[in-house]
């Protein structure tokens, strides 16, 4: 086969692609395609070819690289994402904001900023990963992502409806906790000032109630003013449940601050739902009077006793007892206790100084005052002020009440034996850590809900509501990627094995041998959620050309590392996948 130029009067020669042959002393032709479209480069390296030789000498010099841009983390949580269903969470958006949302959700896992600065990172004249080129919105502006917000707040109902449809369906419990985020400004509705859970007292703040499964999963969240009580917020939370998701019956677990026996009566009673909480200091000192004092004989191998009281009825009541929780409790009461005295003493001491002594009963009062409000002791101490002086004692009576609690916490439940046992009941209160665990990684380590950036109270919700479901892909993903991470794989597995669902649950021996290594069961490096994403990323979308063709854009991701590997195929994604 040979390549031939063809003259063709006053129009461009024809380039045609021959073969020949030779038959009965003749040599043949025929043609087998026309190639006058393909340019002059092409053809000459097609000529080259057909003689024997090299057409590309080198890579170098036919592939040009324009962009290379962080890639493999994009893939692995946009994956997520659509694996969670996030496609048919936006499905019915306008489909130009589809993408965008998608988009948004992606970005707040990968690098949690303000609205504008997620802009930026989409953008493809400066975009940070390849998130906005493999979406297709890279040219999109700042008001398409206010318009998706937006949008996201109207929505919020329906995709919750669809999250407690798929996970709550024949589930008995569900955990129900509060926290709070300061804000900055004094423009949003919500804003107010309340109890910080974040020690910014001088900010106001707003606060929000997530709703998750028994193992963690966040179904749904709603955003109160910041001065909202948390027993104030138990009422929105179960009408959510019964009008929008239609659950009639389930088991609230909440917290003693939360679950208080007047928000017992007032709405889960009348409402036909029932609970799992605890009881406050003062109740368990009413039970013990009750039941006589709980000492430590009472309690079987498995540090709980089962009973039942006449302030409570309708329920059953788990006193438990941790014998490591009572220890620190007091050695932390004898400390304190120290501490008091201490500072007491130095007042004391300065009322009686030789120069400048500390005179007059309400300036004595003052400094007591503020001792007393650090260290929480009034109730053990009998103090006595006068003009000159200042003396006083413990009050060893009540030192030695307050010890006899200690290490003593009571699991209330509405719940029948046979539906959850007295250590299912403990192993269900315990398990708002799952709760406490959401909270730490949106509001700190992961998505970062605060600072705030909104002003209005839709979009402050519609954010908080984003980053809710940016926490339920991560918590898919780190549930799959368990074993490249420091997480326990067998933590379920140790937790059963406990002789007392009281005690503190232990890492597995897998989990302590990972610790010890710091490597995987197949000798790769363990990671934490966060530096696998940084590990990820390393993997390159890198946007190229050829030299014949420079207008025709390649797209080329380069190997991935053994750990790479492993974590996609954890995921069951494929990082070459750009679409």
């Amino acid at each position: 086969m040979y390549i031939e130029s063809i003259p063709n009067r006053d129009s461009p020669p024809a380039i045609l692609l021959r073969e020949s042959w030779r038959e009965d002393g003749k040599v043949r032709k025929r043609t087998l395609a026309n190639l006058s479209c393909l340019s002059p480069e092409v053809v000459e390296g097609l000529k080259v070819l057909l003689r024997g030789g090299v057409a590309v000498p080198s890579a170098e010099e036919v592939f040009a690289i324009e962009r290379s841009l962080p890639h493999g983390h994009v893939a692995a949580v946009l994956g997520s994402a659509r694996g969670c269903g996030a496609t048919n969470w936006f499905a019915s958006a306008p489909k130009d904001l589809q993408p965008v949302l998608l988009a948004m959700l992606v970005a707040r896992v990968l690098e949690p900023a303000s609205k504008l600065a997620t802009h930026r990172m989409l953008h493809d004249d400066t975009a940070t990963s390849s998130l906005g080129r493999m979406l297709g919105v890279g040219q999109c502006s700042a008001d398409e992502l206010y318009r998706a917000l937006d949008w996201l707040h109207e929505a919020q109902p329906a995709i919750e409806r669809r999250l407690a449809r798929q996970h709550l369906v024949g589930s008995t419990l569900v955990l129900y906790d509060l926290t709070s985020t300061w804000l900055t400004g004094r423009c949003c509705e919500l804003a107010a000032r309340g109890h910080s859970r974040d020690g910014k007292r001088d900010d106001p703040q707003i606060v929000f109630g997530l709703i998750c499964t028994a193992e963690g999963c966040p179904i749904a969240v709603e955003v109160f003013p910041g001065n909202t009580a948390d027993p104030a917020t138990v009422a929105a939370q179960v009408a959510k449940l019964k009008e929008r998701f239609g659950i009639e019956r389930v088991a609230w677990v909440g917290d003693r601050g939360m679950l208080t026996s007047a928000r017992i009566e007032q709405v889960l009673r009348p409402q036909g739902m029932d609970w799992v909480s605890s009881l406050r200091a003062p109740q368990i000192a009413q039970l013990a009077a009750e039941h006589g004092p709980f000492q430590p004989s009472l309690f079987d191998e498995r540090n709980l006793i089962e009973l039942t009281s006449g302030h409570f009825p309708g329920e059953r009541l788990v006193v438990c007892r941790n014998p490591a929780l009572a220890e620190e409790r007091s050695r932390k009461r004898g400390e304190l206790l120290a501490a008091t005295e201490a500072d007491l003493a130095k007042i004391a001491a300065a009322t009686q100084r030789a120069r400048n002594p500390l005179r007059g009963q309400q300036a004595i009062a003052l400094r007591v005052g503020r001792v007393i409000e650090r260290f929480h002791m009034a109730k053990h101490f009998d103090l006595t002020i006068t003009h000159t002086a200042l003396t006083w004692r413990r009050k060893e009576e009540a030192i030695c009440q307050e010890a006899a609690l200690d290490g003593l916490y009571v699991i209330r439940t509405s719940l029948a034996a046979a539906q959850l046992d007295a250590a299912a009941a403990v192993a269900a209160y315990k398990s708002l850590a799952q709760v406490e665990r959401a909270f730490r990684s949106m509001k700190t380590v992961d998505l970062q809900v605060r600072p705030v950036f909104h002003y209005s109270e839709q979009r402050v919700r519609a954010h908080v509501f984003l980053c809710m479901l940016a926490y339920y892909v991560e918590w898919h993903m780190r549930a799959r990627l368990k074993p490249m991470l420091f997480d326990d794989e067998y933590l379920d597995e140790a937790s059963a094995s406990r002789a007392s669902p009281v005690l503190k649950a232990q890492r597995s021996e897998h989990a302590r041998a990972k610790d010890a290594s710091k490597r995987a069961d197949d000798g790769l490096p363990l990671h934490s959620f966060r530096t696998l994403l940084k590990d990820l990323g390393t993997l390159a979308y890198n946007i190229t050309h050829t030299s014949p063709n420079p207008n025709a854009k390649i797209v080329i991701t380069t190997r991935p590392t053994p750990l790479q590997a492993k974590a996609f195929q954890l995921l069951g994604l494929n990082p070459a996948c750009t679409q």
